[in-house]
């Protein structure tokens, strides 16, 4: 007789973490206000391949003020599309996958519109999501989560993957899609759609401060204990 194996340990990992990380930087909670429409969650992501989330937020509501309604997207000429995104890192590529993005729902759907998610379980619009042109995984959680949807879906950016590979919790090499299906069965069960947005946000705030792409500031990180890099670090290393 096989016993059961009990709980995963990165649960609880993942528990010690977000309460430390809760003591270092405070709550941060997505405000009601903040939580836009998944349509807009959703341009906002296409468009924003290396830019500034405050940059790819003015051109998201500068296209939506343009054309009055996403459905008019679908048909914008390329050229002017552009031009609203020029602010973008990318803006030619971002004006194409955005109006390929919006004329593939129009062509499933009948119209630019995204209610029918909430009908679906997690995997299934997941899966939808990411069939569109220019929608990966962080987008796709992006809709799901942050949106007015409030769904259990767990955004990983690079900040928040590369504290992860530090950590341990996922293979050194693991992309979004791998670290996603790695650390979304060890989320605690009792985490609430707003639990894990805030859980990112506090990850990504420490991979901008202490957990750095180089030189990272291992001795005053709160996270210093549950993480497999710090520990190989020599004594006395910053």
């Amino acid at each position: 007789m096989q016993l059961p194996l009990g709980p995963d340990p990165r649960s609880d990992a993942l528990a010690r973490i977000h309460a430390a990380l809760i003591a270092a930087f405070g709550r941060i909670i997505r405000p009601d206000d903040k939580r836009r429409d998944p349509v807009w969650v959703l341009v906002q992501g296409v468009i924003g391949a290396q830019s500034k989330t405050a940059v790819s937020n003015a051109s998201t509501d500068a296209v939506k003020a343009r054309y009055g309604s996403w459905e008019a997207v679908a048909d914008a000429d390329l050229g002017e599309l552009e031009e609203l995104l020029r602010n973008q890192t990318f803006p030619s590529v971002a004006a194409e996958r955005l109006r390929a993005c919006f004329r593939a729902i129009r062509d499933d759907r009948g119209s630019v519109d995204l209610r029918h998610l909430s009908n679906l379980p997690d995997a299934m619009a997941m899966d939808w999501l990411e069939a569109l042109p220019g929608v990966g995984r962080k987008n796709a959680a992006g809709v799901l989560n942050t949106s007015t949807f409030r769904r259990r879906a767990l955004v990983i950016d690079g900040h928040h993957r590369r504290v992860m590979q530090r950590t341990g919790l996922i293979p050194p090499k693991a992309d979004t899609a791998r670290a996603y299906d790695t650390l979304m069965p060890l989320l605690p069960e009792d985490w609430s759609a707003e639990d894990i947005d805030e859980h990112h946000l506090l990850v990504k705030s420490l991979g901008q401060t202490h957990c750095r792409p180089t030189a990272p500031r291992c001795a005053g990180c709160p996270i210093r204990g549950e993480c497999r890099y710090a520990a190989q670090q020599p004594e006395g290393m910053p």
